[in-house]
C-alpha cells in the first residue's frame, strides 16, 4: 500500500510544526481523506475514520472556546485517544493549554497552517489523491505534444527516444524517458512522471546520457502530465495489414483505464517526429468531433447515392 510521511506533508504545505514526538518520519499517510471533526469534538465516533489528518478552523475552535475546560479537556481527550496520526490547525490559531496537554498526554503531533480551512484541505485531498494513486512503471517515454500527454510504448530500440529527442528540437516538452511512473488519480485519469534519479534525462545509442533541461532549457520539460493517448511503436512487418483509413478505434488498458491508441509501423524513412505531431492534432481534432476518415466515408457514400 502506498503512503506519504507525515515530514513530506509538512514540507509539501510549509506547515509549522507544534508538537511532533519524533514521529515526523515515521507516520505515515495512507488514506486520501481528510477530516474536520467536528461530530466528534460533540462525542459522536460512528464512521469515524482515526487514520485520516484531523483538520478544525474557524468553526471546531469556536465550539472548543465555548465549552467549559473540564468538557473541552474531555472532547479533545476523546478525539487524541482514537490514535489520529496529527491534528492540524489552520488560520494560524492557537493552540490551547489544554490541547497541549491532551497533545502531551497521547503523543498526537501539532502542525499549523496559515491557509484557510476548506483552501488547506482541498489541497491537501489532491495532494494524496496524486501520491496515494495506484501505480505501476512501465518501459516508455512520456512527451506533452500540442497540449496532449503521448505516451510512446515499443521494444527497445525501436526509436522511442530518438523520435522523443526530435520532437523536443521541435519546441514540445519531455516528461520521462526508458522508465514512465504511471498513477491513477480518478476513475478516468493517469498522470506519467519520472522516477526522480532519471528525471529529464534522455538516452540515445551512441550519445550516451543527455540532460534535456541542461540542453533545450527549462521549457523543454515538465514535471508530470496526464496522458491522453498512446502510441505503439512496432518495426514494420511486411506480412502484416496496418490501418491505412483510421476507422478502427484502438485503446490500451492501463490500470484499468482504455486508454485511445494507435500501432505505427517503424521502418527506414519514416519521419516519426512529424507523424507524432500529426497523430496529436489529429486525437484532438477527434475529441472536437471531427474525424477525417468518417468524413471521407460519407462523402463516399453520397458520391455513390448520386450515381
Amino acid at each position: 500500500m502506498n503512503s506519504v510521511r507525515l515530514r513530506e506533508i509538512i514540507s509539501e504545505f510549509n506547515l509549522e510544526t507544534i508538537r511532533d514526538f519524533g514521529k515526523l518520519d515515521t507516520t505515515e499517510i495512507a488514506v486520501a481523506d481528510v477530516t474536520r471533526p467536528g461530530l466528534q469534538l460533540t462525542g459522536n465516533f460512528e464512521h469515524f475514520g482515526p487514520d485520516r489528518i484531523q483538520v478544525v478552523g474557524n468553526m471546531e475552535m469556536a465550539y472548543l472556546n465555548s465549552l467549559q475546560e473540564p468538557e473541552r479537556r474531555t472532547r479533545i481527550s476523546q478525539l487524541f485517544a482514537t490514535g489520529i496520526p496529527c491534528l492540524v490547525i489552520t488560520r494560524h490559531h492557537e493552540a490551547s493549554n489544554v490541547m497541549m496537554q491532551c497533545a502531551d498526554k497521547y503523543k498526537i503531533p501539532i502542525l499549523r497552517s496559515a491557509d484557510t480551512t476548506s483552501s488547506f484541505t482541498s489541497s491537501l485531498v489532491k495532494y494524496l489523491n496524486v501520491e496515494l494513486a495506484p501505480r505501476i512503471s512501465m518501459h516508455g517515454v512520456l512527451i506533452e505534444v500540442y497540449g496532449e500527454g503521448i505516451l510512446m510504448l515499443g521494444e527497445s530500440g525501436v526509436g522511442k527516444s530518438e523520435t522523443a529527442l526530435e520532437i523536443v528540437k521541435r519546441g514540445h516538452r519531455l516528461i520521462a524517458d526508458d522508465l514512465v511512473e504511471v498513477r491513477r488519480v480518478s476513475e478516468a485519469t493517469l498522470l506519467g512522471r519520472a522516477p526522480e534519479i532519471i528525471r529529464h534525462l534522455i538516452e540515445i545509442r551512441g550519445l550516451g546520457i543527455l540532460d534535456v533541461k541542461e540542453l533545450y532549457g527549462v521549457s523543454s520539460v515538465k514535471m508530470q502530465e496526464n496522458i491522453h493517448f498512446v502510441i505503439n511503436l512496432e518495426l514494420w512487418d511486411e506480412k502484416k495489414v496496418y490501418d491505412r483509413l483510421g476507422l478502427q478505434e484502438e485503446s490500451t488498458n492501463i490500470l484499468g483505464i482504455k486508454v485511445p491508441s494507435i500501432t505505427i509501423p517503424v521502418r527506414p524513412g519514416r519521419n516519426l517526429a512529424v507523424i507524432v505531431e500529426v497523430a496529436a492534432i489529429n486525437f484532438r481534432q477527434k475529441k472536437m468531433g471531427y474525424n477525417a476518415a468518417r468524413a471521407l466515408t460519407d462523402r463516399v457514400f453520397r458520391q455513390e447515392s448520386l450515381q
